[in-house]
């Protein structure tokens, strides 16, 4: 099977900006959005062939998530189970025969970690959420299921390690680069969970995902890597491909893929 992910910084925007030939040219078979920045009945997108699934932000013009799906899933989740930090629409996670599909866009710490307590028990609730969907346990008000492997996908608003980023040093401490951020997504992936791209190429430097609109960084290659797929460590030996397409424009982020024998 093939996914892709692309944080839009606004679907309406990119739209403008050459969005469904990039979603028909990259071609997957379930394709995740975040930072939708849109409300229910705001946009009319005809996708063909598509089940389309969002999770609206209660703020408008703010955060979202979107997943569109070649196959029906068996039930849609649109949060955490947890009501205080399921209002920014942050996940949408889908239940198919034989795997989890969720897709996610994880808080902002902001400016000084501002928003850094929140960010920490954002994930938190997070790994526990995956974990329970490993095991099928879910959230209060979920049809029951099964026991079933998990693949993720979305914005993680972190740059794990140092080659994950063009300039860390500078950059220790700040959002997005914090020990906090840092030690919380190891968690994630000792919980047993395998970073994708970085199991097939562990020693590639230059690959980002995200460019700051500011001082030519895109075109300086001055960016990070904090969009990913992680899969559950049971799905490790089927990972085929892990892309990024960086060459894809319309946002400050560009799209990233994972191919996988499912």
């Amino acid at each position: 099977m093939r996914f892709v992910s692309w944080n839009v910084n606004g679907l309406r925007a990119v739209l403008n900006k050459g969005f469904e030939e990039n979603f028909g040219t990259l071609d997957a078979d379930i394709f995740a959005l975040q930072e939708i920045k849109l409300q229910a009945g705001q946009l009319d997108l005809d996708l063909p062939g598509y089940h389309t699934f969002w999770s609206y932000a209660e703020k408008k013009g703010y955060s979202g998530t979107a997943v569109f799906s070649k196959q029906e899933p068996l039930q849609v989740l649109h949060g955490l189970g947890m009501e205080h930090l399921d209002t920014e629409g942050r996940i949408c996670a889908l239940e198919f025969p034989k795997f989890w599909f969720v897709n996610v866009y994880t808080p902002n710490a902001q400016h000084e970690l501002a928003r850094i307590n929140h960010r920490m028990e954002w994930d938190d609730a997070f790994r526990e959420f995956c974990q329970g969907l490993e095991v099928g346990s879910l959230p209060q008000g979920a049809q029951s299921a099964q026991a079933k492997p998990v693949v993720m996908c979305g914005d993680f608003n972190v740059a794990h390690n140092e080659i994950d980023l063009k300039n860390p040093g500078p950059n220790r401490g700040n959002a997005g680069f914090s020990d906090e951020e840092r030690g919380k997504f190891t968690e994630l992936v000792d919980a047993g969970f395998t970073d994708t791209f970085r199991h097939l190429y562990p020693d590639l430097a230059g690959a980002y995902s995200w460019w700051s609109y500011r001082a030519n960084a895109r075109a300086n290659n001055t960016g990070w890597r904090i969009d990913y797929f992680l899969v559950s460590d049971a799905l490790k030996p089927h990972v085929e491909d892990a892309c990024i397409y960086s060459e894809v424009k319309g946002s400050d982020h560009c799209p990233v893929s994972l191919e996988i024998a499912l």
